[in-house]
C-alpha cells in the first residue's frame, strides 16, 4: 500500500512539473508568436504615436455626430404606452473612416516599395491599411 502511495504522489510532482514546463512553453510560444506578427509592422517612435492618436482624436471630435440624419433608428410602445427607443445604427460610417484615414494619411508620405509587385496595382496606403 505505501509503495501505491509513493508512486502516486511521484506521479503527481512529475505531473506538476510538467504543467509548469507547458505553462512556461506556452508562455515563450506566445511570446515568439508576438515577435513574428509584428516583424514586418513598421516602426514608430512615441511621438509619430502620438500624433496618429491625434489625427484620429481630430477626425472623430470633427464628425457630426448630431446629424439625425446619420442614424437609422427604431421606435416602440412599451407596456405603459410610452413610446420608446428601440434601437439606433450609425449610418453612413464610411464618412467617418474617410475623415480618420485623410487625418493619419496626411501624417505619412507614401513611396514605391521595392518589395511589391509592379505588374498589380496597389492603391492602398500604409495608413489605410492600419485602419
Amino acid at each position: 500500500m505505501q509503495e501505491l502511495e509513493n508512486k502516486k504522489a511521484a506521479l503527481e510532482l512529475l505531473q506538476n512539473e510538467t504543467n509548469e514546463k507547458l505553462q512556461d512553453y506556452r508562455q515563450q510560444i506566445s511570446i515568439l508568436q508576438k515577435q513574428i506578427d509584428d516583424y514586418n509592422k513598421p516602426a514608430l517612435t512615441p511621438l509619430q504615436l502620438d500624433d496618429i492618436h491625434k489625427a484620429v482624436e481630430s477626425a472623430v471630435e470633427n464628425y457630426s455626430f448630431s446629424d439625425c440624419d446619420n442614424y437609422e433608428v427604431d421606435f416602440s410602445l412599451d407596456y405603459d404606452g410610452r413610446v420608446q427607443l428601440e434601437t439606433i445604427d450609425l449610418q453612413d460610417t464610411y464618412q467617418l473612416v474617410e475623415m480618420i484615414v485623410d487625418k493619419v494619411h496626411n501624417l505619412f508620405k507614401e513611396v514605391d516599395c521595392p518589395e511589391d509587385d509592379n505588374s498589380q496595382v496597389n492603391t492602398q496606403t500604409v495608413a489605410e491599411k492600419i485602419i
